[in-house]
């Protein structure tokens, strides 16, 4: 056969209609082709498959017949198709082609009506799916051309507006002079190192002289005193402050510079953290200076500078609370200091916009492999960083750590720690290393002789002394309510020395304390430490035995303890968790009381933010605070609860008032005392917040003795532990006195009981004129006469021997070094070194007790020590 009459086909499937066939002769001309056939459609399936339209071409390559498999077969291009009804042996010409196809036609439509119904159902849904999202995207296409449009026309319009606007003349040279401003803006200078070392040194200097300005006040000097020119100069806050710097070359004492490198180590380790010069000096002076006047004041109402464990407070929340305790006369330096600050932060901002360096230490962290200088600049940025932290950490840290480099270094310069009195340790050291001083603590160092065998004998041994005491003892503690108040700032202000009115502020209370037991308190604080004696009073355990660091147990010791002593567990026992209730007119945050008193299982804490607040809340006249009325009526509600929730087990109750605390602020309209005061050489201030705080004590007098009066209307026997935690901060004449000292520091307290209790008028006489607060509840016991712990019975036999203990330390002529003052039953102080052997042994052994249950493994924990006779 002629390679011309061969038979040449090439077949092209397309997905789309099915059931068409487009058949052609092609004939290769130049390695082309072109079409010979007509273009008639001819309406035959085809015999490939019905799913699509196949064209049927002239090919190079002939057609051969695949019977075996029913398909056309076409070597060159590998493609195949699906098989045909017939066999296709050969087309040789275009009737044949024309056979084929008309046969192709007839099997095509054989196989249509053969086709599933469902088949077509599924091509018609997909078909008007596929309408349906055209539309859809019609739509769609249509609405984005039409915003196109319109953005466009408003976009033009725009452009051709500014282009408008940026013609005019004026503009123009606004322009032109924006553009130069912005060349020479990029041109701007960068400040030098030397100038950010000037600004260092000037910025940490003057915080140091402005924190320890805080510390000091103007002298007052009584009419008629001849004192010279250079004694007031020198005796003055510039003169205070002089010497403070001064002494550096005059004694050779490095204080001034101590403090400096401490803020110093603080300013360089913000710098070196956000690598912003600028920055790091608004944050450093913003927060020192805060810190200033935050000191100040607290120095002023409480006679005590910040220490870390204030720092509790912000994190508790109290911040609002502690600012409502600023006094008028102090708002308008506050104001001033926040406009000098505000001032401040604008410099700081001004010079951060105009300085060209960015970054202190340069460094890129986009590209930190690009260059030599990158990566030395980005190592030089974390190691200053790195170096600054640990620098500072490591300092602080150490600083109360004997043999450290901090230590030795600080004491090499003059430093002499005054721990135990925070207020003359910053005056003297500064209020900044006295501070950091304090951030790490540790409560106490071990004793000699500790250990779990000697706690062990301990126990056994004051299990004895306490059978010995029990034996004359007849009634149980848990058979009575105990009511324990600490009122706040409670004392007698006619004993204050230069002190005097016309009336008696609380003849009430002076009367009571005569039939029953009573006497005075010696406290640790003075204007402030509510908290220690709380403490004292509710554990049995006296700050005089820590560490001096440790100055606030409610902040920096209990919040780390596990499961604490306090004496309201005593009830606990014996009744469940209900068996105490505490109750304080304020919020429950303030000296992290909240958590505190869940360590020591009270069942509920009643406040002014309480989940079930306390439910009287009467304010006298203008003061702020819940009066004491109020307070009473809580305890009242409490013991009454008893018989409504047929629940009439006794219980432990705690309360601690508010109606006294500062600031004294002209509160009450009706106050009496203000043309009683017969007080000489009072300053204005002074006579405005004493005759204040006088009225206030008048108010506490009159609301105890109706609140007793109530109890005694009970059925049920209820004992009171009352006492003032401490003076409030306000003789400043007195308190400059040195041989003030001891008498600043005790306050009024007495133990009642009502008429149903067994101890009603009993008044133990024996070494009751003059007590410390942790003596409380085994002077409640002795009163009482109830049966106690071996723990009660080594407080009984301590404070037989030592009456009073107190951190404060005092000594003819004002306070000394140190780390308590012991009382005797006359208020006469006792040298340690003077105590018989049987009190030196019971101090002994208090220690020990202390360190197991505060410092160590509790070893008394597994013993009975704590534990009271149920019968």
């Amino acid at each position: 056969m002629k390679e011309a009459t061969m038979p040449y086909i090439q077949s092209a499937v397309h997905a789309f209609e099915p059931s068409y066939v487009r058949h052609s002769k092609q004939s290769f001309i130049g390695g082309t082709y072109r079409t010979l056939a007509d273009e008639s459609m001819i309406d035959t399936p085809s015999c490939f498959d019905v799913r699509h339209r196949a064209e049927l071409y002239t090919h190079k390559a002939p057609l051969h017949a695949e019977p075996a498999h029913r398909s056309i077969y076409i070597p060159e291009t590998e493609a195949s198709v699906a098989p045909c009804d017939t066999d296709i042996l050969a087309i040789t010409d275009e009737q044949h082609i024309s056979s084929f196809a008309a046969e192709a036609q007839v099997n095509g439509n054989h196989a249509l009506q053969a086709m599933p119904r469902t088949l077509q159902t599924v091509r018609t849904a997909l078909t008007t799916a596929g309408h349906s999202l055209k539309r859809i995207g019609q739509t769609i296409a249509s609405a984005a051309h039409a915003t196109a449009r319109v953005t466009r026309t408003a976009a033009t319009t725009v452009r051709n507006a500014w282009r408008t606007f940026t013609s005019f003349k004026a503009v123009q040279l606004i322009i032109k002079f924006f553009r130069g401003a912005h060349a020479l803006w990029k041109k701007r200078m960068k400040f030098s190192y030397a100038f950010y070392t000037a600004i260092f040194f000037l910025l940490t200097s003057f915080e140091v002289l402005f924190i320890q300005w805080g510390m000091y006040s103007e002298p007052h000097y009584a009419k008629g005193t001849h004192v010279s020119q250079a004694t007031k100069i020198l005796n003055s806050v510039a003169g205070q402050l002089t010497k403070f710097v001064s002494q550096m070359w005059l004694e050779q004492k490095y204080l001034f510079l101590i403090n400096f490198v401490a803020l110093a180590l603080i300013y360089l380790a913000l710098i070196c953290i956000c690598n912003r010069f600028w920055i790091a000096t608004a944050t450093f002076g913003s927060v020192m200076s805060i810190y200033a006047v935050a000191n100040m004041l607290k120095v002023q109402l409480r006679g005590e500078p910040i220490i870390p464990a204030d720092l509790s407070f912000l994190s508790g929340g109290d911040t609002g609370n502690i600012v409502s305790f600023i006094p008028k006369d102090s708002e308008t330096f506050i104001s001033s200091a926040v406009t000098t600050l505000l001032w401040f932060l604008v410099v700081c901002f001004i010079c951060f916009v105009l300085d060209g360096r960015r970054k202190f230490i340069y460094c890129s962290w986009t590209h930190p492999f690009a260059s030599i200088k990158n990566i030395l600049g980005n190592l030089t940025r974390i190691i200053a960083a790195v170096l600054s932290v640990a620098i500072f950490f490591s300092f602080t840290w150490n600083l109360g750590t004997p043999n450290s480099w901090p230590y030795k270094w600080i004491r090499d310069m003059g430093y002499k720690a005054e721990l135990w009195n925070p207020t003359d340790d910053a005056q003297a050291n500064g209020p900044a290393i006295s501070f950091l001083n304090l951030t790490h603590v540790k409560a106490m160092d071990e004793p000699n002789g500790y250990s779990k065998e000697a706690m062990q004998k301990l126990a056994q041994r004051y299990s004895k002394e306490a059978a010995l005491i029990n034996k004359n003892r007849a009634n149980n503690l848990t058979d009575n309510n105990v009511v324990m108040i600490l009122s706040e700032s409670f004392s007698d202000p006619t004993r204050v020395p230069g002190i005097a009115y016309d009336i008696d502020p609380m003849p009430h209370i002076r009367s009571l304390k005569n039939t029953t037991t009573s006497g005075l308190m010696l406290s640790p604080g003075y204007g402030g430490g509510t908290a220690n004696i709380e403490y004292q009073a509710l554990t049995g355990l006296n700050l005089a035995n820590f560490n001096s660091s440790l100055t606030v147990p409610y902040q920096q010791l209990v919040p780390t303890q596990k499961s604490p002593y306090s004496f309201n567990q005593i009830w606990n026992e014996k009744y469940g968790s209900n068996g105490s209730t505490a109750v304080h007119p304020y919020y429950s945050s303030m000296y992290l009381r909240n958590a505190n008193y869940n360590k020591f299982k009270f069942s509920y804490f009643y406040t002014l933010d309480s989940k079930k607040p306390i439910w009287h809340q009467h304010h006298i006249d203008k003061s702020p605070d819940v009066d004491d009325a109020s307070a009473y009526q809580c305890i009242l509600d409490l013991l009454d609860k008893q018989n409504t929730t047929n629940n009439d087990n006794p219980q432990f109750l705690q309360l601690v008032t508010m109606q006294n605390h500062l600031p004294y602020n002209d509160w009450y309209d009706n106050n009496e005392f203000k043309d009683a005061d017969v007080s000489k050489n009072l300053g204005y201030w002074d006579r405005y917040s004493i005759d204040t705080y006088t009225k206030g004590v008048s108010y506490t007098d009159k609301s105890t003795l109706a609140f007793l009066e109530s109890l005694d209307k009970l059925d049920k026997p209820v004992t009171v532990i009352f006492y003032g935690d401490h003076l409030p901060g306000i003789y400043d004449d007195a308190s400059k006195d040195k041989n003030n000292a001891l008498t600043l520091h005790e306050t009024d307290y007495f133990i009642w009981s009502n008429n149903a209790s067994k101890s009603r008028g009993i008044k133990i006489d024996h070494a009751t004129s003059y007590t410390s607060s942790n003596y409380f509840m085994a002077m409640a016991a002795e009163h009482m006469n109830a049966k106690v712990s071996p723990y009660l019975a080594l407080l009984t036999k301590l404070r037989e021997n030592v009456p009073a203990i107190s951190r404060i330390v005092v000594q003819k002529g004002g306070r000394s070094k140190g780390n308590a003052t012991y009382l005797d039953s006359n208020g006469n102080e006792i040298e340690k070194q003077k105590l018989s052997k049987t009190a030196k042994q019971l101090l002994k052994d208090y220690e020990l007790v202390q360190y197991d249950q505060t410092s160590s493994k509790g070893y008394l924990q597994n013993t009975k020590f704590t534990q009271v006779p149920s019968k």
